[in-house]
């Protein structure tokens, strides 16, 4: 059974920067995985930020392009999320995904969850 763990997420003001980590363990086998984070916050749908696949290829949501950057190390089983020029509209709970594919329906497994939130 994948195990995912993040980190990372606190209390930012606008503008500023935060990285997420995402260790995992139980994989038979890492590298073969899609990474994945996704956002939730209160009242709204859990909506996919980036994603990182098993031959480094990325995908980012439109609301990040250009402010996000989703990297993996193999070798630590961890993924990461530097978020940068945060938003207000940025804040919400972080999820750390992976699945045999990209895209939310190949998610098979998920991390508890970590807090950002950005004051303006």
């Amino acid at each position: 059974e994948v195990h995912l763990v993040e980190s990372g997420g606190g209390s930012v003001q606008s503008g500023g920067s935060l990285r997420l980590s995402c260790v995992g363990s139980g994989y038979n086998d890492y590298v073969v995985y899609c990474m994945s984070w996704f956002r939730q916050g209160p009242g709204k749908e859990r909506e996919e930020v980036a994603s990182i696949d098993s031959d480094g290829s990325k995908w980012y949501a439109d609301s990040v392009k250009g402010r996000f950057g989703i990297s993996r190390d193999n070798t630590k089983n961890t993924l990461y999320l530097q978020m940068n020029s945060l938003k207000p509209e940025d804040a919400d709970m972080y999820y750390c995904a992976a699945g045999v594919g990209c895209g939310p329906p190949w998610v098979d497994s998920w991390g508890q969850g970590t807090q950002v939130t950005v004051s303006s």
